[in-house]
């Protein structure tokens, strides 16, 4: 059996109960032609193509599938990792049979087996599948938990004792692990950065934008020994700090405002992008930010705002990009659930769960059991409503006693006037519409049907709705736009004026705007008609106007579907002589005057009180399910085909693998966020801490920040990863603190020059002998330009998607705000966030890409928007009088780079800008050249 076949096969292979077991340990005797068919017809096949896979030789060499021994009679009956080869006597549900078949899978890949071969095993199977060999299965590749806690990441945490470097005492412990390290390599280190580079560095890293000329005065003019000190303390106090790092964090929870299909918006997003900003500016403890994002909504809250935050903190769960319109409901719902554990496995773990959905984890500890009992909890909370196309659960926010008192008494008002309105529409809607059909002979004046109208492209006869005239009416199905016409040509008995008058049913899904055109003796006059509003006469016609006809002249309407929406219908046309149209009808006996001025004064009173309250506040979340239950594993990751059930539970590996049963009476969720938060789990902190030594430096101690798993990266300061992430644990999970430490450390100040003996024996500076160069990242650039032109807002928070906006396909985006409050749209990302690497909305993303491509110098140089921002810099820094260039150009240049132009620069510059002489547009020009040229620079666009 080659690779390929022996990996497919064992997806349809588990274990069978012990007591099957037992019995194959002691087969029958069997007969001479039951010893026979198995040597001739069976064994010879197994050898030939299953052995290489599922043998005791494949398990010395570590090349066993999926735990599958195929050279043993259990190991046929006892199967691999989820069910039976065969079912002795049963043919036709023995998985390996039909395997053969090409039913289910096609194996072998190389092509079908002779149906003679298939059809002795067929035969084979039905005899009871005898087979003379004996021994065990011996599954000797299962996974090994207690081997698998030995590995680094699984390992409990202790804070190790940091080393003493050779020469002294580091100035902070991060230093000492690093120090160490070097110095056993023999690698010396660049120097520091200088306090400008410095300042620069730090204003980025912790609020994602410059120092302005003033703060970086400041801060160089500021000799005290701690001066470092309180410039990260502001920092780190700033709001614009939680901008920054909020949007570190929305980049790991797939963070998005819309969906891909059918470009649906979350109109709710935007208060869990709030909260996460809040979160890092109020420095919540990471273990109850995690919480509340897993279960906020079954958390304790001691007052309104924490039940408010809990909630919306969930919508963590929400925002993964599914396929809504899937009828097959049972595997929506599990890909959903099979999302979220991407998400949480990834984000906060950085484990790949889900490689362990169709079979146990091919590389890492995770056996599929610990899967469906992770999956069994978000099973049994709802995160779908389902319908055709299902949608994401939004629910009202919760509200203070009075304020929901207020919301309760303004919707029971609304609904009344709701009701009262339905009920005149209703009434008016069955003297207009629910009427008999009317016969074209009982039409005053000349009426031409719509059976007589000459007509192109495809039309629909109907009679749903019943107004029509004749018997019948057509529409254009809503399709075939700019293709279909009818002409209505009448045969008028003599000259003179006529009303004309159109008749149509009206409806929903009619369009609202059909262009009508009258030709007469006047010459062309087009009319358009909303189609969705009941006609006004007599419920059946609309009148074009009033026209002049000669007999032997044209006399035609005529309908065009070009440019319309919706269905455009067609029924009749009436010519009625002016002297007929100015008699006025009698009242109908039932006529209710005073219904249309009603019907009116109460929509605009409900208008009134709807602008007066508003929407009530909703957020995205999930709920728990009515009834709990474990789930069953899928087989082969199938929906419809189910194993045995699992216990809902969280992954052994991590921690001592025992756990008490999860309560009947709840999906589990709360005790999940507990166990991820819970000290005894030390994948979490470790994730943490290497998330932020990331951020800060471009590369983590793990260099793969979603993957601490075998297929992932080893720690290149194992020791300083464990100190950290034990510091946090003593810290109370503060944030702000652990960038604190990490800022304030030499290695984070150094320079990021190359040196001579570091680039030789470690060119990738995985020993962190000097500071990374960093480019910044799309949010930082649009800001940096913001900020320099004078231009960027500082209010935070609130929804930013435009009102009336109802997908996201084609968005426009713009604005002055930081770009962490752009929305992010899956189907429409502003240019800049896709040029320059913005993380994928739909997956985990711990790091970003970072690329240096010919459109990101492009945008640079051509985009209108950044254009745009080179002039209003020009216009701000021309605005104050009295200086000169050489002293305009040094603002520009600490504005945009945080330092002076270099003598060369400054020459080449002012010479540029000399021939413009004294010509104001001419000079504005210029200076929009030279705030363009710095925007497109490396030093704009990387961090030195």
């Amino acid at each position: 059996m080659d690779l390929r076949f022996g990996l497919i096969l064992i997806l349809f292979l588990a274990p069978l109960a012990p007591q099957r077991l037992a019995a194959a340990e002691t087969p029958p005797g069997l007969t001479e032609a039951e010893t026979a068919l198995f040597e001739k017809k069976i064994r010879p096949i197994l050898v030939e193509h299953c052995y290489s896979c599922h043998s005791a030789a494949a398990a010395r060499v570590k090349k066993l599938r999926g735990g599958l021994r195929l050279d043993r009679r259990a190991g046929l009956l006892q199967g691999g990792d989820t069910g039976p080869a065969i079912v002795p006597g049963k043919p036709e549900q023995s998985l390996l049979l039909k395997a053969l078949r090409y039913e289910e899978l096609e194996m072998p890949p190389a092509g079908p087996l002779p149906p003679a071969v298939i059809a002795d095993f067929r035969t084979w199977i039905a005899r009871g599948a005898p087979d003379p060999r004996s021994g065990s299965a011996d599954k000797s590749d299962g996974i090994d938990l207690e081997q698998g806690r030995r590995r680094w990441a699984y390992r409990p945490l202790n804070r190790p004792a940091h080393p003493t470097p050779i020469g002294g005492p580091a100035v902070s412990p991060i230093d000492a692990f690093v120090i160490a390290r070097l110095q056993a390599a023999k690698i010396p280190r660049a120097p520091e950065a200088d306090r400008r580079v410095l300042a620069r560095r730090l204003y980025f890293d912790l609020i994602g934008l410059p120092p302005t000329p003033q703060q970086l005065a400041t801060f160089l003019q500021d000799d005290a020994p701690d001066a470092v000190e309180r410039l990260v303390s502001r920092l780190l106090a700033s709001p614009r700090f939680g901008e920054r790092w909020g949007r570190h964090w929305l980049d790991v929870v797939r963070f998005a405002e819309s969906i891909t299909l059918r470009g649906f918006l979350f109109p709710e997003a935007w208060r869990y992008r709030d909260y996460v900003i809040e979160s890092l500016n109020t420095d919540r403890p990471f273990d109850r930010f995690t919480r509340e994002q897993v279960a906020g909504d079954l958390l304790p809250a001691q007052t309104l705002q924490q039940r408010q935050r809990g909630v919306i903190a969930t919508a963590l769960l929400t925002l993964g990009n599914s396929n809504l319109e899937d009828q097959d409901k049972a595997k929506l719902r599990m890909d959903v659930v099979d999302e979220q554990l991407e998400t949480i496995g990834r984000g906060f773990l950085a484990q790949t769960i889900g490689c362990a959905r169709c079979h146990d984890h091919k590389f890492d500890p995770i056996p599929t059991r610990d899967y469906y009992a992770l999956a069994g909890i978000l099973r049994n909370t709802k995160t779908l409503n389902h319908a055709n196309v299902s949608k994401w659960i939004e629910l009202p926010l919760p509200l203070s006693p009075e304020r929901a008192a207020e919301f309760r008494q303004w919707e029971t008002e609304i609904a009344d006037l709701q009701k009262r309105i339905k009920t005149l529409t209703a009434d008016g809607k069955s003297r207009a519409v629910a009427m008999v059909p009317l016969p074209v002979a009982r039409v005053a004046g000349v009426a031409v049907d719509d059976r007589q109208a000459v007509k192109t492209g495809a039309w629909m006869h109907s009679q749903f709705t019943k107004s029509y005239v004749g018997i019948g009416y057509q529409h254009d199905r809503g399709e075939g736009k700019g293709q279909k016409t009818a002409t209505f040509r009448a045969q008028l008995p003599r000259d003179g004026d006529y009303e004309v008058r159109f008749a149509y049913t009206p409806g929903g899904n009619r369009s609202p705007a059909v262009p009508v055109k009258v030709i007469s003796a006047d010459g062309e006059k087009t009319v358009t008609i909303n189609q969705q509003r009941t006609p006004p006469i007599d419920g059946r016609f609309i009148s074009l106007g009033r026209y002049h006809f000669l007999r032997d002249g044209v006399s035609e309407v005529v309908v065009v579907n070009r440019g319309t929406t919706g269905v455009v219908i067609i029924d009749a046309v009436q010519f009625l002589p002016a002297a007929l149209a100015d008699k006025k009808p009698k009242p109908a006996a039932k006529t209710k005057p005073s219904s249309p001025r009603m019907l009116a004064k109460l929509k605009k009173e409900l208008q009134a009180l709807t602008d007066k309250t508003g929407a009530r506040p909703k957020y995205m979340s999930v709920q728990e399910e009515d009834e709990i239950e474990d789930t069953r594993i899928h087989i082969r990751g199938n929906v419809h085909t189910l194993g045995e059930r699992v216990p809902r539970g969280f992954l052994q590996v991590a921690g001592d693998g025992s756990q008490p049963p999860l309560s009947k009476q709840h999906s589990g969720r709360r005790e999940l966020a507990e166990w991820i938060t819970s000290r005894a789990n030390p994948l979490t902190s470790r994730v943490l801490v290497n998330r932020l030594w990331h951020w800060l430096f471009g590369v983590g101690l793990v260099r793969t920040p979603d993957n601490f798993g075998a297929t992932g990266a080893a720690p290149s300061h194992p020791q300083l990863l464990d100190y950290l992430a034990a510091r946090l644990l003593e810290r109370d999970w503060s944030v702000k603190n652990t960038l604190r430490e990490m800022v304030l450390s030499q290695t984070y100040r150094l320079s990021t020059q190359p040196q001579g003996p570091g680039m030789r024996s470690d060119p990738e500076n995985v020993l962190l002998w000097r500071m990374r160069r960093r480019r910044l990242d799309a949010e930082s650039l649009l800001d940096a330009m913001l900020m320099v032109t004078g231009s960027l807002r500082s209010d935070m928070g609130g929804a930013t998607i435009r009102s009336g906006t109802t997908n996201d396909y084609g968005y426009q985006h713009g604005g002055e705000r930081r770009a962490v409050y752009w929305p992010v749209l899956r189907n429409s990302l502003p240019e800049i966030f896709d040029i320059f690497d913005f993380a994928n909305p739909s997956m985990v993303t711990g790091s970003r890409d970072v690329s240096s491509t010919p459109p990101q110098a492009l945008f640079l140089m051509n985009n209108p928007w950044v254009i745009q921002q080179a002039e209003r810099g020009a216009a701000r820094f021309l605005q104050p009088s009295g200086l000169t260039d050489d002293e305009r150009l040094a603002q520009v240049f600490l504005a945009t780079l945080g330092r002076n132009p270099g003598p060369t620069e400054s020459h080449a510059i002012l010479e540029f800008l000399a021939a413009a002489d004294q010509d104001k547009i001419a000079r504005q020009f210029r200076w929009t050249q030279v705030l363009h040229a710095l925007f497109g620079s490396i030093d704009f666009r990387y961090l030195p």
